[in-house]
């Protein structure tokens, strides 16, 4: 054995926190120490001052790729919660909606209607769901006892868990955006500086809340609950990261570029039908759209993020305007833009595959998970109305389901007139929503086989399987070359 194979190391390192762990492998980098040599280095010298200079001064956000945090979030809305994953380099999981029973759980309140008529409105809304969410469950375990008898094979347990969350799949779709839920995430302290910043610049008063909670957890030490169960001696808890807690700030760019695009959009569209849904025609649920220019995909999609329309339609109106018309829409989108401000998701472009998506809500939730694509998804509504479960239907309880939705879709509408927030967190998971995923061929071809499996949910089995669809259409061997399952084939006991 040579001298190079006796000096190789494999070292693992207990975990640090994160400001300090990163400031000693961006010097174990940049040194020839070992890595015990750098930890003891960087435990002599003070991390706030390393990162004032190289993270903020100089801009290294490289750096802060190399520490990780563990954040929890308890009893924030759902709609809080999708907002604070939209984040390409994420990892985490939220309370699941699929499996757990949130018919006792308590709703979000906006703070603003608090006392008020409004609270009355938006508390009924959210009340009528509540009763038939708890009203359909049983019926429907029944029914689908019924028709998915135990096989032999499983344990009883086992059964009546997976028929629950079959009733579960079905009554998610009564569950409004205002439901709590809880998070936990896995992320560096770069993406942590960027969501906190993106939290405090939003709309919505909930959001610049969790930011500004987010700022106080960072400046704190860390649960160390496992360290007490273990029954470590710690000698000094450290803040998480107190340093990267007192530069985040909202950012103006963010808090803008979007209200900005929306009036703009408004203007520039008028007369072209697309905000009216009933002049739009014949859309498919899942269309991929022809290559077209970059200049044209980006500033449609700038103008998609803020409107209602298909993609293609709008693509039609983009194409005909002349090159100084698609270039002001860009310069409403970067005028406010700092010397640091990263361009928003929106103008990620060039990918090979852009699919736009209309879908509900809940199966929306699960295909919002995937980060190796580019999500751009309007706001929510109740425009393209409501997707109707086929157990309902079989089991003869759609009716129930169809009358609670009517309604509740008259009452948001009332209610927006009097607080357009509330109305937003009274939408149920059932609504439509529509999204552009953008994606080369591999994520495409993931997609569409892991999703169309057995063991999904229904809804977005049906959406996998409308890609390879699609794709098959246009590039026949790429897309029969996947192999995906289609939503006919089904197991109801398979989790």
């Amino acid at each position: 054995m040579n001298q190079d194979q006796n000096s190789r190391r494999v070292v693992a390192i207990a975990p640090m926190p994160p400001e300090p762990s990163a400031y000693a492998l961006a010097r174990y980098s940049r040194s020839p120490d070992s890595i015990e040599n750098s930890i003891k280095w960087v435990h002599g010298h003070s991390s706030e001052k390393f990162w004032d200079q190289f993270y903020f001064d100089y801009g290294h956000a490289s750096i802060a790729d190399l520490g990780h945090v563990t954040i929890c979030f308890e009893n924030i809305s759902e709609l809080a919660a999708i907002r604070l994953e939209d984040e390409p380099l994420w990892d985490g999981q939220a309370k699941s909606s699929r499996y757990q029973n949130f018919a006792s759980d308590r709703w979000f309140v906006p703070g603003q209607i608090r006392g008020s008529e409004t609270e009355a409105v938006y508390e009924g809304i959210i009340r009528s769901l509540s009763e038939i969410y708890r009203l359909l469950h049983d019926p429907l375990k029944t029914f689908l006892s019924e028709r998915e008898s135990r096989p032999e094979s499983m344990k009883p347990a086992d059964y009546e868990r997976t028929i629950a969350a079959r009733a579960f799949d079905i009554t998610r779709y009564l569950l409004p955006l205002a439901a709590k839920t809880n998070v936990g995430q896995v992320v560096s302290i770069r993406t942590l500086e960027k969501q906190i910043t993106r939290l405090l610049s939003s709309q919505l008063p909930e959001l610049r809340g969790i930011g500004e909670d987010l700022k106080e957890a960072c400046q704190r030490p860390p649960v160390n609950l496992w360290g007490e169960l273990s029954g470590q001696t710690v000698a000094k808890n450290d803040p998480l990261a107190p340093t990267l807690a007192r530069h985040a700030k909202a950012n103006p760019y963010q808090e803008s570029v979007y209200s900005d695009l929306a009036r703009h959009a408004k203007e520039i569209l008028q007369g072209t039908g697309l905000d009216q849904p009933g002049t739009w025609g014949d859309v498919e649920s899942v269309e991929l759209m022809d290559p077209h220019h970059p200049l044209d995909e980006i500033v449609t999609t700038l103008l998609y993020r803020v409107s209602q329309a298909p993609y293609r339609k709008i693509l039609e109106v983009v194409k005909e305007w002349s090159e100084k018309e698609k270039q002001a829409t860009i310069e409403v989108a970067t005028r406010r833009r700092g010397p640091y401000d990263e361009l928003i998701k929106e103008f990620r472009s060039g990918y090979a595959f852009t699919f736009d998506i209309l879908m509900d809500i809940g199966a929306w939730r699960d295909m919002h998970r995937h980060r190796r694509c580019q999500q751009v998804q309007q706001n929510f509504t109740t425009v393209h109305g409501y997707d109707v479960p086929p157990a309902l239907v079989e089991a003869g309880l759609d009716q129930e389901y169809r009358q609670a939705m009517d309604a509740v879709r008259n009452d948001i509408e009332l209610l927006r007139k009097k607080d357009q927030e509330a109305s937003l967190y009274a939408i149920p998971f059932g609504f439509k929503v529509r999204c552009l995923f953008k994606m080369d061929y591999a994520e495409a071809e993931y997609i569409s086989k892991l999703r169309s499996g057995v063991k999904g949910h229904w809804s977005y089995r049906t959406v996998a399987w409308q890609m390879k669809q699609q794709l098959a259409k246009k590039f026949p061997f790429l897309g029969e070359s996947i192999q995906a399952t289609p939503p006919d084939v089904e197991d109801a006991l398979t989790r």
